[in-house]
C-alpha cells in the first residue's frame, strides 16, 4: 500500500467512527493519523516495521495499526466498523456534501442504505423533512448524486496513466516485444479517461488473453472481445480497458488509428489532389508505415503531437505549417502558487524552497491562503508580515535561489479582494482565487471574477471555475467575457496542475493565447511531492497549443522579478482603493 492509500484508510475509519456517533477522541487520533502520514516525504512500506515509531514520529499504538494495515490490508477497528456498516452506507460518504453525521440520520431515520435509495427518497422529497436537512440540501444531495453517477467508470488521468503503464509492462514481458504502447484517451492526455486503449505486436495474441483473463483487477468481457482484441474492465474503478493483438507489420498504422479522435483521422485534408487521399484515416489505409512522422508527411502535413490530434482544427494549422513548438517541462523556470506550513501545507516554507531549489527550479511563488480561509488556517496581516520577514532572511540565504511573496486572496462575494489595499500592495504577486459561495448562477459568478480582474493588485487569476475532476462541478462563467477581461487588464490565468483541477480547462486555451493571454502552470503544491503536479498542467498546456513563450513561469527568476516591480510600479493605490470596495 502507498502512503495515499494508507491516509484513506485512516481517514475512512474517522469518518465510519462519527458515522456511528463513537468516541470523538478516537476520531481525531485517527485524523491526526492521517495527518501525520501526510505529511511524510518517504514511503512508508519500505520501512522496517519496528522502526515505524521512530522514522514516521507516531505512537507506538498508531504505528502498529500502520504496521497492520500494511501487512494485512485492514486493521482491527477499521474491520470492526465495516462488519457493521452496510456497504452501501459507506459508498454514501463519498458524496460530496454531506458528512457522517447526515449520513446517520438519513440510514437510521429513513432506513438508506445506498446512493440509489437515497435518490429514490431525495425524489420523492422525504429527505427535506428530516431535521437539519431542508430543500436546499436535498437539490444538493440530488445534484452530487448526478454528478456521481456520471463520474462511474471514469478515472483522473495519473490513474489511468499508472494503469494503462502496468499493462504495458505486463504486456511486454508476456509477449517478449518491445512494440507494446498505450494509446487513446492516455495517449492524447485527457483529464479524464474513459477508456484505458493498448496495442501490442504479437504473433502469439493467445499468450496476451491468457495473461489479461488471469490478472486481479481486471475482469474480461467475452462478448465484446475477440482473438486480436480484449476487452474489459478495471474491476475497482469500472475504467473499460481494450487491448489490440496486431501483427508486427500493422503496428504502426494501428499505433495512430487507435491514438487519434475520430474528427482528427476524418477530418478533410485542404487541397487534397483528386485520386489523393482526403483524410488521415484514408491515407494509412493504403500502405503500412514505420514511423508516425511518415504517416503525416505522406499527406503533405506537418507532423501533429499526439496532444493535439482532437480534430479541432489542428489539421488546417498542419497542412500550413503553422502548428507550434509546444511547451515542454524541462521549460518552467519556478514555481508560483504554493502552500506552506503558514496556511494548510505540510512543509515549512524553507522546505518548500530547498526542494525547488534543489531540483534545479530558480524561484517559488509562495501563496499561503488568505486570512478569509480561515479553514486554512489563512494568514491575518501580522502573520503575513512574520512570512515576508522570513521569506526576506531566506532570500539572503538561498541567493541566487529567491522566494517570491504571494498570496492566494481570496475573491469574496462581491468581487473584492481579501485585504486592505496596503495589505495588498506589500506582496509581489497575488493570485486571486474563488473558494467560497460556489452557487452562484452564471452572470454572478462571472461578474464576481470580472471585478476581481479589474483590480490593479490581481497578477494571476487561480483555478477559475473551482471544479474538482469527478468530484464537483465548476461555477459557469462565461469563458470569453473571463479571458477578455484577462487580456485587457493583463492578468496570468493559471492552468491549476493538480489532477483534481486542471482548470483552466484546456479547450479555452487557444482562446486564451488569441487574446494575447499568458498562462502559468502552477501546482498549488501543498507538500514537495505537489510540484510533480506540474508535468500534468504542462499537458493540458500542450494540448490547447501552449508555447513556453506564453508561458509566465518559463521567464527566468531575473525577468519575473523585473516583471512583478514594474507591474507594482504601475498600480496607482487611489485608484485600488476604489477597485476593492464594492
Amino acid at each position: 500500500m502507498d502512503n495515499r492509500a494508507l491516509i484513506r484508510a485512516f481517514r475512512l475509519a474517522a469518518s465510519l467512527l462519527e458515522l456511528h456517533d463513537e468516541n470523538p477522541f478516537k476520531i481525531r487520533a485517527y485524523e491526526g493519523t492521517a495527518a501525520a502520514l501526510e505529511r511524510l516525504e518517504f514511503p512508508v512500506a519500505e520501512i522496517e516495521r519496528t522502526g515505524l515509531p521512530d522514522r514516521t514520529g507516531l505512537s507506538k499504538t498508531a504505528a502498529a495499526r500502520v504496521a497492520e494495515l500494511l501487512d494485512t490490508g485492514s486493521f482491527d477497528e477499521l474491520t470492526r466498523l465495516l462488519s457493521i456498516t452496510p456497504p452501501g452506507v459507506v459508498e454514501m460518504l463519498n458524496i460530496k456534501g454531506i458528512g457522517p453525521k447526515k449520513i446517520r440520520a438519513l440510514w437510521r431515520e429513513l432506513g438508506i442504505e445506498s446512493p440509489d435509495a437515497l435518490r429514490d427518497a431525495a425524489e420523492q422529497d422525504r429527505v427535506s423533512k428530516l431535521k437539519g436537512f431542508g430543500k436546499k440540501t436535498q437539490d444538493a444531495i440530488l445534484q452530487a448524486l448526478e454528478f456521481s453517477q456520471e463520474s462511474r467508470g471514469k478515472l483522473l488521468y495519473p490513474q489511468a496513466e499508472e494503469l494503462g503503464n502496468d499493462l504495458a509492462a505486463r504486456l511486454q514481458e508476456t509477449l517478449f516485444t518491445d512494440q507494446v504502447a498505450v494509446v487513446g484517451e492516455v495517449r492524447r492526455r485527457l483529464e479524464v479517461i474513459e477508456t484505458v486503449c493498448l496495442v501490442a505486436a504479437t504473433s502469439q495474441p493467445w499468450k496476451a488473453q491468457e495473461m489479461l483473463n488471469g490478472l486481479d483487477g481486471l475482469t474480461a468481457d467475452p462478448t465484446r472481445s475477440g482473438p486480436f482484441a480484449w476487452r474489459g474492465a478495471a474491476t475497482a474503478s469500472g475504467v473499460k480497458v481494450e487491448v489490440y493483438l496486431v501483427k508486427k507489420e500493422d503496428y504502426t498504422n494501428q499505433l495512430f488509428l487507435l491514438t487519434g479522435a475520430e474528427a482528427h483521422l476524418t477530418e478533410l485534408i485542404p487541397d487534397a489532389l483528386p485520386g489523393q487521399p482526403s483524410s488521415l484515416r484514408q491515407v494509412v489505409k493504403r500502405e503500412q508505415f514505420y514511423q508516425e512522422t511518415a504517416i503525416y508527411q505522406k499527406a503533405g502535413l506537418q507532423y501533429v503531437e499526439p496532444e493535439l490530434r482532437e480534430g479541432l482544427g489542428e489539421i488546417v494549422l498542419a497542412k500550413a505549417q503553422k502548428l507550434p513548438k509546444l511547451l515542454e517541462d524541462s521549460d518552467l523556470r519556478g514555481s508560483l502558487h504554493n502552500h506552506s506550513t503558514y496556511s494548510d501545507g505540510s512543509h515549512t516554507l524553507r522546505q518548500m524552497a530547498e526542494f525547488l531549489r534543489d531540483n534545479g527550479y530558480e524561484y517559488l511563488g509562495i501563496c499561503d491562503h488568505s486570512q478569509a480561509a480561515h479553514y486554512a488556517n489563512g494568514l491575518n496581516p501580522d502573520r503575513v508580515r512574520q512570512q515576508q520577514r522570513e521569506i526576506e532572511q531566506l532570500n539572503q540565504e538561498l541567493a541566487p535561489f529567491r522566494i517570491f511573496k504571494g498570496i492566494e486572496s481570496d475573491i469574496l462575494g462581491d468581487g473584492a479582494l481579501d485585504y486592505a489595499p496596503d495589505v495588498l500592495a506589500s506582496f509581489d504577486f497575488i493570485v486571486a482565487s474563488v473558494h467560497s459561495n460556489l452557487k452562484m448562477d452564471e452572470q454572478r459568478a462571472t461578474n464576481r471574477l470580472l471585478r476581481a480582474i479589474e483590480n490593479p493588485y490581481t497578477t494571476m487569476l487561480g483555478h477559475p471555475t473551482g471544479r474538482l475532476l469527478l468530484r464537483r462541478e465548476g461555477y459557469p462563467i462565461n469563458y470569453k467575457a473571463v479571458i477578455d477581461a484577462c487580456a485587457q487588464h493583463n492578468v496570468i490565468i493559471e492552468i491549476n496542475a493538480n489532477p483534481w483541477r486542471l482548470d483552466l480547462d484546456w479547450r479555452w486555451v487557444r482562446y486564451a493565447l488569441d487574446q494575447g493571454v499568458k498562462l502559468s502552470i502552477n501546482p498549488d503544491a501543498h507538500h514537495t511531492n505537489g510540484y510533480a503536479d506540474m508535468r500534468y498542467g504542462v499537458m493540458m498546456g500542450r494540448k490547447g497549443g501552449l508555447t513556453k513563450e506564453m508561458t509566465f513561469n518559463a521567464l527566468s527568476g531575473d525577468e519575473m522579478a523585473t516583471y512583478f516591480a514594474e507591474r507594482k510600479a504601475n498600480i496607482k493605490p487611489a485608484e485600488a482603493f476604489k477597485t476593492t470596495l464594492f
